[in-house]
C-alpha cells in the first residue's frame, strides 16, 4: 500500500470496469476518490448550448456515479478550468496522489504538465497510465525502431506484438471497498453547465455503460457479417460503439478482445478498424503539428478555392449530388455520419468543390457526437491525401458511381433527401439527368424542388490532378 488516500482523475473513460488508472489506484491506496471535471475551456469554446456531447458525458457520469455510491463511493464533479480545479480539490482532500489515464492530443498533453507542475508545487504526485488504446506511443514501431507513417505495415506489427496479456481487464470491483465516499459530491444538472438537453434521447442513442453495452451485444450478433454490411449506409453494419469509444463507457481492450477471439472475416475487418484507431493516436502522439498543418508538409502549399457559397452548399446538403446531400443531411440532423460516407463527402469537398480539409474537418469536429481529433485529422488528412498512408491523389471518389455502389437501390438517400423520394432508381444517383417529362412524373423539378449539380464532376476532377501534380512537381524539383 503506497498511498492512504489518493484522487483518480476521470476524463475520457467514464466507465467502472477495466479502467487502467481506477485499478491502480485501487491497488495502491488505503482509500480512493473520484472525480470528473466539466472543463470549462472545453464547454466554453462550443457553438451551441444545446450539444448533445455534453448531454452524453452528463448521463455517463450519472451512471458512473451511481455504479461508484453501490460500492460505497461517488464521483465528486466539478465545473470549471480543470488545470486548476484538480490541483484544488487533490489539496482539499489531502490525498498524496492523482491518478489518470493519457491523453494524447497536444491541448490535453500541455494541461496534464500544467496540472502535473500544480500538484509536485504542493507535494502530491501525478501518474498517467495507457487505457483508451490497446498499444500507445512507441509500443509498435518499425524495424528501424522508427513510428510507422503507413498503415497496413502497422497494422502487421499491431498483430504481431499482441499478447492475451495485452488485452487483459484491470481489476476495479474486487477493490472496490476501497473506494472513498465523496462528503461533496455535486449532482450537477445540465443547467448548472449552461447546457439545455437535446434530442439525444429521441434519436435513441444509448449513453453510458449500461447503453454501450447493449449496442456491444447487439454488434456481436452481427459481427459475421460485418465484412459483407459496413460499406451500405442503408444497412445495420456498424457496432454504432464510436461515441462509447470516444467517451470511454467501454473498454478498448474488451472490445479487440472480443474480436481477436471470435476470428472470421466479420471480426478480423472489424479489429483492423480498432487498430486504425490506435494508428491515428500513435500519429497524433508523434506528429502533433497535423493539426493545422498536412502530415506531408509540401501539401500545405496546394491551392484552394474555398468558395464560401460552395463550402455552404456542402454543410447543408444541397449539392445536387444525392449521397453527398444525404450524408451531410445525416450528420446535420443526428450527429452521426456513416464512415463509408464520411470517406465520400470529404473527398467531394476536397477534390470536387476544391475546400481544403482543414474547414471540412472543422465542421465535422463541430457536429460528429464521435468527434475524436485523432480519428477526425487522419481521415480528412487521408481522404485529401495530404495525410500518412493517404490514398494516391489521382484516386477521387466519384460521387456518383459511389453512390450506386453504395446505395443502389437509392434507400439512404430517400430517407435523408425525401424531395428525391418518388425518384425512380435509374435517375436517384444523377437526378439532373432525367428528361422534363421524366421530372413530371416523379413530381420534381430539377432546379426547384432538388439542385442541379453545383459543379461538374469530371472538370473538378481535372483541375485536382493538375494542382496536386503541381505541387509534387515542385516539391521534387
Amino acid at each position: 500500500m503506497t498511498h492512504d488516500a489518493a484522487l483518480v482523475w476521470f476524463r475520457r473513460d467514464l466507465r467502472f470496469g477495466d479502467h487502467a488508472a481506477l485499478s491502480r489506484a485501487l491497488q495502491a491506496s488505503r482509500a480512493v476518490y473520484c472525480a470528473f471535471c466539466f472543463d470549462t475551456e472545453i464547454l466554453d469554446a462550443l457553438p451551441t448550448r444545446t450539444d448533445r456531447r455534453v448531454e452524453f458525458i452528463w448521463h455517463a457520469a450519472c451512471e458512473l456515479d451511481a455504479a461508484l455510491a453501490e460500492r460505497g463511493g461517488g464521483l465528486i464533479v466539478a465545473h470549471g478550468r480543470a488545470r486548476e480545479e484538480i490541483p484544488r480539490l487533490a489539496a482539499r482532500l489531502g490525498v498524496s496522489a492523482v491518478y489518470a489515464n493519457h491523453d494524447y492530443e497536444p491541448a490535453a498533453k500541455a494541461r496534464d504538465a500544467e496540472v502535473e507542475r500544480s500538484l509536485a508545487q504542493a507535494g502530491i504526485a501525478f501518474h498517467t497510465f495507457k487505457d483508451q488504446v490497446v498499444f500507445a506511443r512507441d509500443e509498435v514501431r518499425t524495424a528501424a525502431g522508427a513510428p510507422f507513417s503507413v498503415f497496413t505495415p502497422y497494422k502487421n506489427a499491431w498483430l504481431r506484438r499482441l499478447d492475451p496479456g495485452d488485452l487483459a481487464p484491470h481489476p476495479v470491483a474486487e477493490y472496490a471497498d476501497r473506494l472513498a465516499p465523496p462528503g461533496e459530491r455535486c449532482a450537477l444538472a445540465l443547467a448548472d453547465l449552461g447546457f439545455r438537453p437535446t434530442d439525444l434521447v429521441a434519436l435513441g442513442i444509448p449513453t453510458g455503460m449500461s447503453g454501450a453495452r447493449r449496442l456491444f451485444e447487439d454488434f456481436l450478433r452481427r459481427i459475421d457479417d460485418y465484412h459483407r454490411r459496413r460499406d451500405y449506409p442503408a444497412l445495420k453494419g456498424p457496432s454504432y460503439l464510436s461515441v462509447h469509444l470516444r467517451f470511454g463507457t467501454i473498454s478498448i481492450r474488451e472490445l479487440a478482445g472480443r474480436a481477436h477471439a471470435h476470428g472470421g472475416r466479420g471480426a478480423e475487418t472489424w479489429l483492423s478498424e480498432l487498430v486504425w484507431r490506435d494508428f491515428y493516436f500513435m500519429i497524433l502522439d508523434h506528429h502533433p503539428q497535423v493539426v493545422d498543418h498536412a502530415f506531408k508538409p509540401e501539401f500545405d502549399a496546394l491551392a484552394w478555392d474555398n468558395d464560401p457559397a460552395l463550402f455552404a452548399a456542402w454543410c447543408e446538403g444541397r449539392t445536387g449530388y444525392p449521397l453527398v446531400d444525404a450524408a451531410m443531411r445525416q450528420i446535420n440532423r443526428t450527429g452521426y455520419m456513416h464512415n463509408r460516407l464520411r470517406m465520400i463527402a470529404a473527398s467531394f469537398l476536397v477534390k470536387d468543390l476544391h475546400v481544403e480539409w482543414r474547414w471540412g474537418e472543422r465542421y465535422f469536429a463541430e457536429r460528429l457526437n464521435d468527434f475524436d481529433l485523432a480519428a477526425n485529422n487522419g481521415g480528412w488528412q487521408w481522404a485529401a491525401s495530404t495525410g500518412c498512408d493517404a490514398q494516391p491523389y489521382f484516386r477521387i471518389f466519384n460521387p456518383v458511381t459511389q453512390s450506386e455502389r453504395f446505395d443502389p437501390q437509392g434507400c439512404f438517400i430517400r430517407r435523408y433527401v425525401p424531395e428525391l423520394a418518388r425518384v425512380p432508381e435509374r435517375f436517384i444517383h444523377a437526378p439532373w439527368r432525367m428528361t422534363p417529362a421524366d421530372q413530371a412524373a416523379c413530381g420534381v423539378t430539377i432546379g426547384r424542388d432538388y439542385p442541379p449539380p453545383v459543379v461538374d464532376h469530371a472538370a473538378a476532377r481535372q483541375i485536382t490532378l493538375e494542382r496536386y501534380a503541381r505541387v509534387r512537381q515542385t516539391h521534387r524539383a
